[in-house]
């Protein structure tokens, strides 16, 4: 089997090729869906991909390593000026461990960003998120702390959940020895779930909201039934059998989908929370969800900066390194973060 440079190499030397021609090796022409057109490489990857087995046919170990795999291939180069180095924090159960990353150019007036990685709450590691959170402290010029939170099936909602929460208390507490003023919480799909539901979760508590809370194409509603569920049903990378593979190990037989601890969405009162960046992607079926909240958060007077990149597809930010409009939209979220940390 080819290394990981090899096949990251084979992988950008084949991307690079002319738009019809990735078309053509996909086995079609443009895709359009819902009134969006995909970006031809990720056309040309979920092609590759189907030609694999579904995720919902394997067992969660054999996913994981499938995951670790695909996106060795695609992951992007570590942003330079930025160094980062292993931590442990204490988790809800336990220590878990984490990675810290700080920027040579870090402004001491900008908060410490918790962060939380996508995969459903089954999959996942802090290789997942490794690029992105690198490139989010060197753009924001601010720390940002990535937790390895425990995972499904092995340990079922709210395990992942609380160990972020706890890991953004001990951020909070933390902060200030790291340079940082402050704390911000932040994920991607099921890890924006956790950050969109720690907010909620402070706020019942009486605690301080963070300064900004950053949700990428989030899951805000586990039990939603919206357009796009059916339109991206097949999309690249999840589809609705990846999502109902997901929930049945990451819930119990007693867990409510709809509950506002599962689904942030679902929450009535969504005033004095954290000002929020949310993202989506085009061809993904969260996209109405992720939507929907950044609507009720403005409704709610909450500051919103929000995004659709109509062309990607969910997990584009761990795609860097081989779609070139992922890059750059993961440069555009970066700065919208900075520029609500500049007030």
């Amino acid at each position: 089997m080819a290394s990981a440079a090899a096949q990251r190499l084979i992988a950008r030397t084949i991307l690079s090729l002319p738009a019809p021609l990735l078309r053509l090796m996909a086995g079609g022409g443009v895709v359009y869906k819902g009134g969006r057109t995909l970006d031809p490489r990720l056309q040309f990857l979920a092609a590759q991909a189907r030609k694999g087995p579904a995720m919902e046919t394997l067992q969660p170990a054999e996913a994981r390593r499938g995951e670790t795999q695909a996106l060795a291939a695609v992951g992007g180069n570590l942003e330079p000026g930025v160094r980062w180095e292993p931590l442990s924090v204490p988790g809800a159960e336990g220590a878990i461990p984490a990675r810290l990353y700080r920027p040579e150019a870090q402004d001491p007036g900008a908060p410490l960003m918790v962060w939380a990685h996508m995969g459903g709450g089954v999959i996942g590691t802090l290789d997942t998120s490794h690029c992105f959170c690198a490139l989010l402290a060197r753009i924001t010029r601010a720390p940002v702390l990535s937790v390895d939170y425990r995972l499904a099936p092995e340990h079922r909602f709210p395990a992942g959940l609380d160990d972020v929460l706890a890991a953004y208390r001990w951020a909070r507490d933390q902060a200030a020895s790291y340079g940082a003023a402050g704390v911000a919480i932040g994920g991607d799909s099921m890890g924006g779930n956790f950050a969109a539901i720690v907010c909620q979760e402070l706020k019942r508590a009486g605690e301080p909201q963070p300064r900004l809370q950053l949700l990428v194409y989030p899951c805000t509603d586990a039990a939603s039934q919206s357009a796009s569920m059916t339109t991206y049903a097949d999309a690249f990378p999840l589809t609705s059998g990846m999502m109902a593979w997901f929930m049945g190990h990451y819930l119990g037989p007693d867990d409510d989908p709809a509950g506002v601890r599962l689904s942030p969405l679902r929450e009535k009162d969504l005033t004095g929370l954290a000002p929020a960046v949310i993202a989506t992607a085009g061809f993904d079926p969260l996209v109405d969800q992720g939507e929907a909240y950044a609507k009720a958060l403005n409704a709610a007077g909450v500051t919103v900066r929000y995004r659709c990149y109509d062309s990607l597809s969910h997990a584009f930010t761990a795609f860097t390194g081989a779609i070139p409009a992922a890059d750059a939209a993961c440069r555009e979220i970066a700065g919208l973060v900075r520029g609500l940390y500049e007030g």
